[in-house]
Parts: C-alpha cells; sequence; structure tokens
C-alpha cells in the first residue's frame, strides 16, 4: 500500500512484495545506510542464473544497495538489484539496472522526507504533489505525508504537463482516451484541460514521456483514486529530464 496511517483512510505499506519475495531476500539484505538503502551482498546460490548485463542506471543503483561503485554489473550487483526490484514490485525480477529500477530507487530513497526541499506548498488540506525533477508524485497534509512517493511519467517536450496549482474537476475510473486512439486511461481524474492523473496498464516508461497526463503504475493510481475527490488541490513544478521545460 502506499498510503500511510495518519487520519486519512489506508494503511502503511509493508514494502515487501508477499512471501516469495520476503523468501528471495532472505540472507541476501541488511538495512543501513542513508535513506534506509539496503547493504546487499550476494548470496552464491541466488547469484546462479542472475546474468542481467550492464544497466543504464548501474552506478546510481550500485551505489543506493553499497555496492562497489564502478558501473559494471556483476554477479553480486545482479543479486542486488534484483532483491530490490522484488522488494518492489518491479517487472521484469531480473537484476537489470533499467529506468523503472532507478525511479523506483528515487521514490525509495525520499519516503522519508520527500518534501525536505520545500518545493511543495505546506497547507492545512490535502495537496497532491507533483514534482517533475524527481518525477514524484506524493500526497501530503500539513506536513504529514499521507500518500508515500511513487515513480511517475510526465508530459514531454512540446506536450510538458502544466506546472502550478490545479484542481481535479472530473474523474472517470475507466477511461478511454477521445484524442489518442482510444487509448485506456484508467482511474483517470482530470486537473487542467484535458490532462490527468491515471494509471497505465503496460510498463511505465515505454516511450519518451507522456502528452501532458501524469502517469502512474496501475495499482498506484488506484490506490490514488480512492484516496483523492473533486476539488482536490495539485501542485506541479520542474522540468522533467530530458525536456527544456
Amino acid at each position: 500500500m502506499r498510503r500511510k496511517t495518519t487520519g486519512e483512510r489506508g494503511s502503511k505499506r509493508t514494502g515487501i512484495a508477499g512471501a516469495a519475495a520476503v523468501a528471495l531476500l532472505a540472507g541476501t539484505l541488511a538495512l543501513g545506510g542513508p535513506g534506509g538503502a539496503p547493504a546487499a551482498e550476494a548470496a552464491p546460490a541466488l547469484a546462479d542464473g542472475c546474468t542481467a548485463g550492464t544497466g543504464p542506471y548501474q552506478r546510481a543503483l550500485e551505489e543506493y544497495l553499497k555496492r562497489p561503485v564502478d558501473g559494471v554489473q556483476s554477479a553480486g550487483d545482479c543479486v542486488a538489484i534484483r532483491n530490490f526490484q522484488a522488494a518492489n514490485d518491479i517487472v521484469p525480477t531480473d537484476g537489470y539496472a533499467s529506468l523503472m529500477t532507478y525511479r523506483t530507487m528515487v521514490a525509495v530513497k525520499a519516503r522519508a522526507n520527500p518534501n525536505a526541499a520545500g518545493s511543495c506548498p505546506v497547507r492545512d488540506y490535502r495537496v497532491t504533489c507533483i514534482d517533475l525533477d524527481r518525477q514524484l508524485l506524493w500526497v501530503q497534509r500539513g506536513r504529514t505525508v499521507v500518500f508515500d512517493p511513487v515513480p511517475i511519467r510526465t508530459g514531454r517536450d512540446t506536450e510538458e504537463t502544466r506546472l502550478g496549482w490545479h484542481a481535479i474537476y472530473w474523474r472517470s475510473r475507466d477511461h478511454v482516451s477521445t484524442i489518442y486512439d482510444d487509448a485506456p486511461m484508467p482511474y483517470a481524474q482530470f486537473f487542467d484541460g484535458g490532462q490527468a492523473l491515471h494509471g497505465r496498464l503496460d510498463n511505465l516508461y515505454d516511450g519518451g514521456g507522456s502528452a501532458g497526463c501524469v502517469n502512474l503504475k496501475l495499482a498506484d493510481a488506484a490506490e490514488l483514486w480512492d484516496l483523492l475527490d473533486i476539488d482536490d488541490a495539485i501542485y506541479i513544478w520542474g522540468v522533467k529530464p530530458g525536456t527544456e521545460g
């Protein structure tokens, strides 16, 4: 679960994706380091069959997982990354330092205090915070986070997600786009001129960016749907990496 137990609905996540993930993690992860980063060492039995090559976010994952930082995949790196993927519901769970794995790592690192920089305004009502710089979304009421940070995908160049204050004006649970070839937009919550928070049925990071919507993993979009409602406030800032803003 992404929501936290506060005065709001929801329950605190366990952080482990079921018994299978627990079994996979056993003997290979120890919590420690800044942000709760696991200091993972490869167990020889688990290294067998972990053959993913060097990924584009190799160094960042090595540093976070307390591995030797050389930017080159090893059997130990592969196991450590695979364990992190299993613990955070990342598919495929293959040990490859992919964009999805990196974005999830950024979200996990931010959990302790996603608004440490103070970029999202603190209000006495619920605010959905969307950080384009880090490609993160979370929800806070006052200084209390009621929905943990999750990875998102926002608008590409020339179709950037619009900045500033917005409010949810229409919700459509099983929405289908009338503009983009009947593309499914499950759990759509519209906030500005056709731009919406919504889930994706396939890989969140297929393609370089959205057409302006804030895309979420389907499970995250479903939980956000249960939390938010019409007139809920949204605040967006920053620049998506790889765009001109």
